[in-house]
């Protein structure tokens, strides 16, 4: 029994990769950014200049992404699964004055977390990364997604189908 759970331990603690072709079902649809998330990062936007963001709709389809004016076509798309520990590891730095984040700061309470990566050329949104909105998220849940801009990190939740636009 000891050695089987000590095999499951260590297959939910090893990241998992997949990359797919499409843009994963659970994104389609328009997301609205809600709010920018309080870290302890080091981040090149100003206040003012992450603020920018709050109010800006991303949406998904099988094959593209868009932020703004800003369509994606095709782009790849990693899948990865991780735990609270490795998502720290990979995205603070190592020391105490480097960039923290948390599952905890970003309000995750799962202990694994879904993140998908679309790969698409250099993006140049704010002069000062090369990231698009939303080209790396979170699944937080169904309907909420978090992402990061020049390590500020944000929440977005899904916008709300009326009844008039539904499919």
């Amino acid at each position: 029994m000891t050695k089987r759970f000590l095999l499951l331990s260590l297959f939910v603690n090893v990241v998992m990769s997949l990359t797919a072709q499409e843009i994963p079902s659970q994104l389609h649809e328009r997301w609205v950014v809600k709010r920018d998330l309080p870290t302890s990062t080091i981040c090149c936007f100003d206040e003012k200049e992450a603020r920018k963001l709050i109010g800006t709709e991303i949406e998904y389809t099988a094959n593209s992404f868009r932020w703004g004016q800003t369509v994606t076509t095709h782009p790849t798309v990693q899948i990865k699964v991780m735990s609270a520990e490795q998502f720290h590891k990979e995205y603070s730095g190592g020391g105490a004055n480097d960039s923290q984040v948390s599952f905890e700061q970003l309000g995750i309470k799962a202990l694994h977390v879904t993140q998908i990566m679309l790969g698409h050329e250099p993006a140049n949104i704010t002069g000062a990364t090369i990231e698009i909105p939303g080209d790396d998220v979170l699944i937080k849940d169904k309907n909420t997604i978090i992402f990061s801009v020049c390590n500020v990190y944000y929440e977005a939740r899904r916008r709300p189908v009326s009844s008039g636009n539904r499919k």
